[in-house]
């Protein structure tokens, strides 16, 4: 029987991956970090703790598997709008990418599917469509999530000759089946509680959760060893998505803010979540993502790995109904 070893199983892509995997001919074991609970529950899907982290804690993760017939899909990261890297992002993106690499080639898994994310590739000018790498570099980033994930990266590219993986690199992953831990459905739950005064100009690629698991999912079949592909979606100003948000919702459309005086706010948005005890919903990191490149091609991934991405129309219906509590389509 097929293995599948799906890490970071209780975040928002991981969970969307185990959804996907539910009642299917795969035997999934999936690790939780401690203290985490299941979101999926299926007969065929088998749940673990342990920290990527420490390499000991991994040993029940990968007792018993043949390797020959086993696939890991590691999903588990820490994304950060900061732009310093912090110890505990360094040893999740960097420290665990590297132990889980160990593990995969001690006990000769098939493949293991890595996903990075689009911030990991250098920013090319605006105008230009960016396309796939294979040679990651920290130093051409910005931002400590960027870097550890080129980091992260890097460390997998440099396994090749002794293991068979690939990896994906998806762009803003938004969509249902998160409550807000994901920074992008979090500023959407704001907005729906009534609790996001303004929004701010500028815009990114957003992707569909359920499409980049479909595509992580098929690539451990479909991709070829030691390739990359971007998983992406649609280019959205963020006023434009808050706006499908708020028709669904029922809100009203939010002031847009220009950059510069976004930027001179951030002392206030600072004092606003602290007092509403909520994570920053901007940073200055954030916002000069906000006005960098993110036009990307997706052109490999739907050639190779059959990828698609559903309209945004669709996600944005989805991830609103999901946070209202209300059953989707």
């Amino acid at each position: 029987m097929t293995t599948c070893i799906v890490t970071g199983a209780a975040g928002h892509l991981g969970s969307t991956i185990l959804r996907q995997l539910a009642g299917s001919d795969w035997d999934v074991r999936a690790l939780l970090f401690f203290g985490e609970t299941p979101k999926v529950e299926a007969e065929n899907i088998h749940y673990y703790h342990g920290d990527v982290t420490d390499r000991s804690t991994l040993k029940s993760l990968f007792s018993g598997i043949r390797g020959e017939e086993t696939f890991v899909i590691h999903t588990a990261a820490i994304i950060s709008i900061q732009r310093a890297i912090s110890k505990a992002i360094y040893r999740t993106n960097v420290i665990g990418v590297r132990n889980i690499v160990t593990e995969c080639i001690r006990h000769h898994v098939k493949r293991l599917v890595h996903v990075s994310s689009v911030h990991a590739i250098p920013e090319l000018p605006r105008g230009t469509v960016q396309k796939e790498i294979t040679d990651f570099d920290p130093d051409l980033v910005r931002g400590g999530y960027a870097k550890t994930k080129a980091m992260g990266a890097r460390i997998v590219m440099e396994s090749v000759s002794k293991l068979d993986a690939v990896i994906v690199l998806p762009s803003g992953i938004i969509g249902p089946y998160d409550e807000g831990h994901n920074h992008l459905v979090q500023i959407t739950k704001e907005y729906l509680l009534g609790r996001l005064p303004v929004c701010v100009e500028g815009g990114y690629d957003f992707v569909d959760v359920r499409d980049v698991a479909a595509g992580a999912i098929r690539a451990c079949t479909r991709a070829v060893r030691g390739e990359t592909y971007l998983l992406t979606g649609h280019y959205l100003p963020i006023g434009k998505l808050l706006a499908m948000e708020g028709k669904i919702a029922g809100k009203k459309p939010l002031p847009v803010l220009p950059l510069p005086l976004a930027a001179a706010g951030l002392p206030f948005v600072s004092l606003y979540c602290h007092a509403a005890k909520i994570r920053p919903l901007y940073t200055a990191y954030s916002l000069q993502t906000l006005k960098s490149n993110g036009f990307f091609s997706s052109k490999k991934a739907r050639k190779a790995l059959g990828f698609s991405s559903r309209s945004p129309q669709k996600t944005v219906r989805d991830m609103v109904l999901w946070l209202q509590g209300k059953p989707l389509p």
